[in-house]
C-alpha cells in the first residue's frame, strides 16, 4: 500500500502539470534564449525542470518529517484523513483555495522575495542560471504543490515524503519540458480540455487518503492500522 501511496505522487504531478502550465507556464516560456547551441539550450531547460524537482524533494523531506512526528503521537489516521479533506477542498474549489492561501501576508512576502531574486537570473547567460530559476520556481506559492505537500505529510516518513514529492516533480517534467522546448505544442483550447481531467483524479486521490486514514479493514484500500503502527504501544523490558 505504501508503494502505491508514494507512486500516486508521480500521477498527481503528471496531471498537475496541466495546472502548472497556467501558474509556471509564463515563467517557463520566458526563460532566457541566449544559449548558443541546441545542446546547451536543451540542457538549460532540463536544469530548470530539475531545479523544481530539487525544491519539491526538499519540501517532501520537511513535511514528511512533520508527518512522522504526528504519527509518533498517534495522529497518523487523522493526518491521512485531514490530507484527504484538504485535497478534496482544493479539487472542488481550486481558485478560492489558491486565493485564500495567497491572501496570507506570509505567502505574499515569500512571493515578493522570490520574484526579486528570480528577476536578475533571467539576464544571466549561464545555463546554470536556469537551475537556480527552477529551484526558486519550485518554492513559489502554488495550490497544486500544496496538494502534493498534504500527500507528503500523510506518508508519515521523511524518506517517503521526499520520494512522494520527488515523483511529483518528475511527473510534472514531461509536459513542462516539452512546453519549454516547443511553446506551441499544446494550444489553449486543448489545454483547457485536458485540465478538466485533473479535478476528477484529485477527488479520487482525496477519497483514497480518507479511506486509508479511516482504517476500515479493506485490504490495500483501507487497511486497519494496528496499535504498534500508530505508535501507542511501547514494549517494556524488565
Amino acid at each position: 500500500m505504501e508503494s502505491v501511496h508514494i507512486t500516486a505522487g508521480f500521477i498527481l504531478g503528471l496531471l498537475g502539470s496541466l495546472h502548472c502550465l497556467g501558474m509556471c507556464g509564463p515563467i517557463a516560456l520566458a526563460l532566457p534564449l541566449n544559449q548558443t547551441t541546441k545542446a546547451s539550450f536543451i540542457l538549460s531547460r532540463f536544469l530548470y525542470n530539475f531545479g523544481r524537482v530539487i525544491s519539491y524533494s526538499l519540501m517532501g523531506l520537511v513535511f514528511g518529517l512533520l508527518g512522522d512526528r504526528l504519527k509518533l503521537i498517534g495522529l497518523q489516521q487523522f493526518v491521512s484523513v485531514g490530507a484527504g479533506i484538504i485535497i478534496l477542498v482544493y479539487a472542488l474549489f481550486p481558485q478560492k483555495s489558491e486565493a485564500l492561501v495567497l491572501s496570507i501576508p506570509f505567502m505574499k512576502n515569500v512571493l515578493g522575495k522570490i520574484n526579486k531574486i528570480i528577476a536578475p537570473l533571467f539576464k544571466e547567460k549561464s545555463v546554470y542560471a536556469l537551475l537556480k530559476i527552477g529551484i526558486l520556481n519550485g518554492f513559489l506559492p502554488c495550490g497544486f504543490v500544496y496538494v502534493g505537500i498534504a500527500g507528503a505529510i500523510s506518508t508519515g516518513s521523511p524518506l517517503n515524503g521526499m520520494l512522494f514529492m520527488m515523483l511529483f516533480g518528475f511527473g510534472t517534467i514531461p509536459l513542462m519540458f516539452t512546453v519549454t522546448l516547443f511553446s506551441s505544442v499544446i494550444n489553449l483550447k486543448a489545454r483547457l480540455k485536458l485540465r478538466k481531467i485533473v479535478p476528477a483524479f484529485v477527488v479520487v486521490l482525496a477519497i483514497l487518503f480518507i479511506l486509508r486514514g479511516l482504517g476500515l479493514g479493506i485490504p490495500y484500500l483501507s487497511p486497519k492500522l494496528n496499535s504498534a503502527a500508530s505508535g501507542h504501544d511501547v514494549e517494556c523490558v524488565h
